[in-house]
């Protein structure tokens, strides 16, 4: 799968921005089609940091969410604050 069609948008509801603070994760909506190792290269590749973990699930809705965890030395914080979305 090509980088730009895995991830479709980032999740930022309340319960995420706390995750992105105590946790250090981002969550994503991903297409229904993409795994765990194509999440984790095109986080990596779109926002220049290294996943930690990734874990995902399907939406009642039928919407794919990735929780991707950053490794410790990357802010998940920065990276929200660059794509405008704390």
């Amino acid at each position: 799968m090509d980088i730009n069609d895995i991830i479709i948008f980032p999740l930022m509801t309340e319960s995420a921005s706390v995750m992105v603070e105590k946790d250090n994760k981002l969550i994503f909506v991903v297409s229904l089609k993409a795994g765990k190792s194509d999440v984790k290269r095109a986080v990596e590749t779109l926002y220049e940091v290294k996943v930690k973990k990734i874990n995902m699930l399907i939406t009642p809705q039928g919407e794919k969410k990735a929780f991707v965890k950053l490794k410790p030395e990357f802010k998940a914080s920065d990276v929200a604050i660059k794509l405008g979305i704390l």
